[in-house]
């Protein structure tokens, strides 16, 4: 009975609020008959097909956890070739969508250094896309992209609360992935734009459900992860596995457009009970993988601080936060 009551919620969620209208930006980057000119491809999903956990060495990092405990690798530094990596999946012709917003002041703030940066060191030698979601597409910065990589812009509304901005990401992603990239793409990653890439983001981190450690709770005892604890909301949690960052996430066009349909429908039932999570749609990426087990988790370097005050086992910092600028850019 209550998962029946649950379906309905569901069902009554979607028809409430509708789909966001996406927009598409007629500005391309300088490639774009990419996604014209692809081939006429079946009606299912392009799956990945390389998987090479067999080969990491988990051996290689004594001074950290390199497996779960439903054996699903950690990813740091030395744990794998990277040249052998790219190799595979070039010879799998892999190719990777990578989503990221830019609403409002995050735009001028953020997005150049995110793309510069992610052209230099994300997924190279691969073909990607990058989907700009934003309310300002003239002002999307045109950068230099190597062969068979491309940026898309596509318009969105700008909501008044940040939090709603973060939280409505999760539902636009959905559309996305079922009207355009699971045709096109074997893989697909989400990021903040507050971000910098610094060095590799290669293809070791592809997987079919990924997930990144947050720098400030992978060395906490787990009570100290900060779950939400409101039984009213569909975050609740008592305990989890480990605290993931919601800021990195990817894998799979299904499994991402699962992930995501989950934290959409739990987020618009929370609101539908006057109900927000502590941490708006982390919280409930954190509780999706405490239930459905990502298959591969990336360690912080794929998402780190240099502000963090205390020794990390952190070698390589790939992927960095930028300063933070919630007084001005939130406003």
């Amino acid at each position: 009975m209550r998962q029946k009551i649950s379906a309905v919620i569901c069902s009554s969620i979607l028809l409430a609020f509708g789909f966001i209208a996406l927009r598409v930006s007629s500005r391309y980057s300088s490639n774009v008959s990419f996604l014209q000119n692809l081939p006429e491809l079946s009606p299912g999903t392009l799956r990945p097909t390389v998987s090479l956990d067999d080969t990491l060495n988990y051996e290689a990092r004594q001074d950290v956890p390199t497996r779960t405990s439903w054996n699903a690798p950690i990813i740091w530094e030395l744990m794998f070739d990277p040249d052998f990596y790219d190799k595979k999946h070039k010879e799998a012709k892999t190719t990777v969508a990578l989503t990221v917003f830019a609403v409002g002041r995050y735009l001028d703030a953020y997005l150049d250094t995110f793309l510069t940066s992610a052209e230099k060191h994300f997924m190279v030698g691969l073909p990607v896309t990058f989907y700009v979601f934003t309310d300002q597409p003239e002002k999307v910065p045109n950068i230099t992209l190597a062969p068979q990589r491309h940026v898309k812009v596509i318009k969105v509304e700008r909501y008044s609360r940040w939090q709603d901005i973060s939280m409505m990401r999760m539902k636009i992603i959905s559309e996305l992935i079922e009207k355009e990239l699971r045709h096109n793409f074997n893989y697909v990653f989400c990021l903040d734009v507050d971000q910098e890439f610094k060095e590799r983001f290669g293809s070791e981190a592809l997987g079919e459900s990924v997930a990144v450690l947050h720098i400030y709770y992978y060395k906490l005892p787990k009570e100290q992860y900060t779950y939400d604890r409101n039984p009213k909301s569909k975050a609740y949690m008592e305990k989890g596995d480990y605290y993931y960052h919601a800021a990195v996430f990817g894998g799979s066009c299904d499994k991402v457009k699962a992930l995501a349909d989950y934290c959409y429908l739990n987020i618009m039932e929370d609101k539908l009970n006057s109900v927000e999570a502590l941490w708006h749609d982390e919280s409930h990426l954190n509780k999706y993988f405490w239930l459905n087990k990502p298959s591969k988790i990336l360690s912080s370097e794929y998402c780190f601080d240099p502000l963090i005050h205390y020794k990390t086992e952190v070698h390589v910092t790939r992927l960095v936060w930028l300063p933070k600028q919630y007084s001005k850019l939130r406003t």
